[in-house]
């Protein structure tokens, strides 16, 4: 998955929800920090590999770019019914920044979804950073409104497919732009 909200259907009025926050989150190694501009710099560093971007295509962001990026992510979505809620993820003993985590939390007919994705750096991987930081964006995401946590994953990305199931989700038979949906619905 990449890393970036994708945009949803606007709800009707029926389904409009209250604007979540990223709010900090602490996992066991990790402290899920939310997104800042300032965080640009070291986050470019730790995306550069180009390998990151064997799955969900393009090339790794200049700091400059990821700047613009993270200025528009931090504004917030312009739909008020629309959440972007992006956090960079800190290896708290290294005290390094790893990897970010985002949902982008809307209004639907089932109730609140918030579709989620995660990238861990090339260095920081196989070490369950990535499992970790996505179990405490769940868990995060459970404690609000939300019914339904959803992730489209490359169906050959088989390190992103098993940090969906150790998160909770489970593949459909749905696909969308060439990946397959994950699906965990909540009490």
């Amino acid at each position: 998955m990449g890393p970036g909200p994708r945009l949803f259907p606007l709800p009707t009025a029926r389904h409009r929800m209250t604007t979540l926050a990223p709010e900090p989150v602490r996992t066991g190694r990790l402290s899920l920090v939310p997104l800042r501009v300032e965080h640009a710099e070291e986050m470019a560093a730790v995306l550069s590999d180009p390998d990151l971007h064997t799955f969900i295509g393009g090339a790794p962001a200049t700091a400059d770019a990821l700047r613009a990026r993270y200025e528009r992510l931090v504004a917030g979505s312009p739909d008020p019914t629309v959440s972007w809620c992006n956090w960079v993820v800190r290896l708290t003993e290294a005290d390094r920044l790893v990897g970010t985590v985002q949902a982008t939390v809307t209004g639907g007919e089932d109730g609140v979804v918030a579709e989620v994705a995660w990238v861990v750096g090339t260095s920081w991987q196989r070490r369950g950073i990535a499992t970790e930081a996505a179990r405490g964006l769940v868990g995060w995401l459970t404690a609000r409104e939300v019914r339904t946590v959803l992730a489209h994953i490359h169906p050959d990305h088989t390190a992103s497919a098993a940090v969906a199931a150790a998160a909770g989700l489970t593949p459909t038979d749905q696909w969308h732009d060439g990946e397959v949906r994950w699906r965990l619905d909540l009490p």
